[in-house]
């Protein structure tokens, strides 16, 4: 499991004091629940440093927690909404990586969390990156920041800062190291609740996490129901498990050139600018909108460099503001 020793160390050294949280689902299943689940929406292909990842077929522009979704302040912290059908999964389970030929690819794990992401704020802006694997360092163009005063709302797609200015941004940011514990879980929960409210003006509501048997994730009247079971890598009697159909790494297309599902996240419109405005002067976060079919403009895009099948991601030396 990624970074559990680390974040370990981190809480001692910076004098976090980790109570128990929240107990785990009881209900426990095998990693074949994400290789059957996920595979109508992408490739499942053979890693040879971390097993079956899978790329999703999301589209050119799609990054991992900033893409269709937004945060959400919750019981566990600030949690992860998603848009996408197969969202409960790869937002709060496992890790992400960029590869330079195949885009964002996931890395299936057991810890369940709000969102595996590394946090950094400041008075005007806050900002989140996927963690990766292992000694994975996030480049600076992969952050996303948005400024305090969106944080939070279900429109803050619409004002992610452009990525052109994510290194001054980073250089002038902290890192957010809020650790709080999920049975033998240690995750990092987000800007504290307060420091939201006082720094955007407004009341930040809360919401209670339910378990949710469907395969799925609603937000609605106070809850946020998401399917959340305990997984193990192997199934019952040691079977090891297995996507039904793993495509060679060499026949994989681009982001640009797979079929992608449609995002449903809704898209700001020069009409809607007044509804839009009235709507953020109400309370940080709530009840999740009805999606639209209207795809929302991806807040960055990287191009896609010669193929490295399958590669392994390398460490970034020449970022600055490296994640927890």
């Amino acid at each position: 499991m990624f970074f559990k020793t680390g974040l370990l160390l981190m809480a001692i050294q910076t004098g976090v004091w980790l109570m128990p949280h929240h107990a785990r689902a009881q209900v426990n299943v095998s990693f074949q629940v994400f290789y059957d689940d996920l595979s109508p929406y992408g490739t499942w292909i053979e890693n040879p440093s971390y097993g079956y990842v899978w790329i999703p077929d999301a589209g050119p522009g799609f990054s991992p927690y900033a893409t269709n979704g937004y945060w959400i302040y919750s019981d566990y912290g600030w949690t992860w909404v998603s848009y996408y059908a197969w969202g409960w999964a790869p937002f709060h389970y496992g890790r992400w990586y960029t590869d330079p030929f195949y885009g964002p690819v996931w890395i299936p794990d057991t810890q369940w969390g709000p969102g595996w992401v590394t946090w950094r704020g400041s008075p005007g802006y806050y900002g989140w990156a996927s963690m990766g694997p292992g000694a994975y360092q996030t480049p600076a163009h992969e952050w996303t920041f948005v400024e305090v005063n969106y944080f939070g709302t279900t429109t803050m797609h619409n004002h992610y800062v452009n990525s052109s200015s994510n290194t001054t941004i980073i250089n002038n940011t902290t890192i957010i190291t809020n650790n709080r514990t999920n049975g033998k879980t240690i995750y990092n929960s987000g800007p504290e609740k307060g420091e939201v409210e006082k720094r955007s003006g407004k009341p930040v509501s809360q919401v209670v996490v339910k378990d949710n048997k469907s395969h799925g994730q609603k937000v609605s009247k106070g809850q946020m129901q998401i399917y959340k079971p305990g997984v193990e890598k192997t199934a019952a009697g040691g079977k090891k498990p297995a996507p039904a159909k793993v495509a060679d790494a060499k026949e994989v297309k681009t982001p640009e050139q797979r079929k992608t599902e449609p995002a449903k996240q809704p898209a700001a419109k020069p009409a809607d600018k007044k509804a839009e405005r009235k709507a953020e002067q109400k309370k940080v976060g709530g009840e999740q909108p009805k999606p639209q079919a209207s795809p929302s403009p991806a807040p960055k895009a990287d191009p896609a460099p010669k193929p490295t099948p399958a590669s392994k991601p390398k460490p970034n030396s020449s970022k600055k503001g490296k994640p927890n």
